[in-house]
């Protein structure tokens, strides 16, 4: 009863115009990434890791997660085959959203991811090959009809869990603030962005016939596409089959995304060039966000690898205050930012999860102040405006 009187005063987040707003009041905030926390917490002894990182994250004033609500096929899955479900790691995904209740931590939730780690498209075209269907490639996810139907499923199938700790229904549950249709979709074979596209306008309203409640994002990096060719200027030297305004246009989609990993995209190019670019990025897709899309925009992915050959923390560290002084700024001037989500935070003991970009909030004391600071200007800058 607790839980849920407590949740009732939480309220959904919801997009006025290019804004968030929350009960009435404007929503900014500071984010990270910890896409783990089902996968961990599929084994009971180590949900301490969920737990640990969502208490630190909320100590630096974090206030939204983004993690995965998915795991397709091979080990430790969520959808072990189209329709067929492993309640124990369901109940994993009801733990996770469970503690970040407990912290007053909001989630961004992907239904599933462009690449094979996870399962994501590849295991989904598979399966529908083992069907029997002719599948000529991955992005056949986007157009074959069985595959579009084991989507539609799982989409049906998360959205209306009824969570084992908390006893709410996913969709009616405040402490989500967002799904996303997929992480960072991607097209080979139709780079104008159009495939992806026409596949957005088909799964968002389907997403919004289930759940009206929450907010959708396609999960988009931010690449330009055909609709607009000038802005493709803007995009990192080629295209990955998107269109950031085109999709984001949809009346379903509540707000754009973008990511950007200049050390990957621009790879070679100096320190200099990789903090410019990351700027062009923001304001292009802010200016768009504002006068074209007319819908807020969230930085849902950024970071600095520790695999770079110029790495060290400094180099890290006035990497990510740079980031969020843009953010800061374009929040404060143009209305629609509404925050960032650093990638990734890690717990303590999780190495096997290392990508360079972690994050280990207690042993890395001059980020953690970096972030804690971003997270109080953030909310201050909420009262101001």
């Amino acid at each position: 009863m607790f839980i849920h009187s407590l949740l009732f005063s939480y309220g959904f987040v919801q997009v006025r115009g290019t804004q968030f707003d929350l009960n009435g009041s404007l929503f900014l905030f500071n984010g990270f990434n910890s896409y783990w926390m089902m996968n961990v917490a599929t084994e009971p002894s180590n949900r301490n890791k969920v737990s640990d990182v969502f208490r630190e994250a909320s100590a630096a004033g974090l206030t939204v997660c983004r993690t995965w609500a998915f795991s397709d096929g091979g080990d430790g899955a969520l959808q072990i085959s189209p329709a067929v479900y492993d309640e124990r790691v369901f109940q994993a995904l009801d733990f996770v959203i469970s503690e970040a209740t407990r912290y007053g931590i909001r989630l961004i939730l992907s239904l599933t991811n462009n690449y094979h780690d996870f399962g994501g498209r590849p295991q989904y075209v598979q399966w529908a090959r083992n069907a029997g269907e002719t599948i000529d490639g991955d992005d056949d996810f986007y157009t074959n009809e069985v595959v579009k139907g084991y989507y539609r499923n799982h989409v049906q199938k998360v959205l209306t869990r009824v969570n084992t700790i908390t006893r709410i229904a996913y969709r009616d549950d405040p402490t989500v603030m967002a799904w996303e249709l997929m992480n960072e979709p991607r097209c080979q074979v139709d780079y104008s962005g159009n495939t992806v596209n026409e596949w957005v306008q088909e799964m968002a309203p389907y997403v919004k016939s289930i759940d009206k409640k929450h907010l959708l994002a396609v999960g988009m990096e931010g690449f330009f596409g055909d609709s607009v060719p000038d802005r493709k200027q803007y995009n990192p030297g080629y295209q990955v089959g998107t269109d950031f305004i085109k999709s984001n246009l949809v009346k379903e989609i509540n707000f754009g995304t973008i990511h950007a990993y200049p050390d990957v995209w621009l790879s070679g190019q100096d320190e200099n060039a990789q903090t410019n670019f990351v700027q062009r990025w923001m304001d292009s897709h802010l200016e768009d966000s504002r006068t074209i899309i007319g819908k807020p925009l969230v930085f849902t992915e950024f970071g600095k690898s520790k695999k770079d050959p110029d790495y060290s923390l400094d180099v890290r560290d006035s990497y990510m205050s740079a980031v969020y002084a843009d953010i800061y700024d374009l929040a404060r001037n143009g209305g629609a930012f509404g925050g960032g989500l650093v990638w990734q935070i890690l717990a303590e003991g999780m190495d096997s999860y290392d990508d360079g970009y972690e994050i280990v909030l207690s042993q890395e004391p001059s980020t953690n102040s970096i972030i804690a600071q971003q997270s109080s200007k953030m909310a201050a800058l909420e009262h101001t405006l």
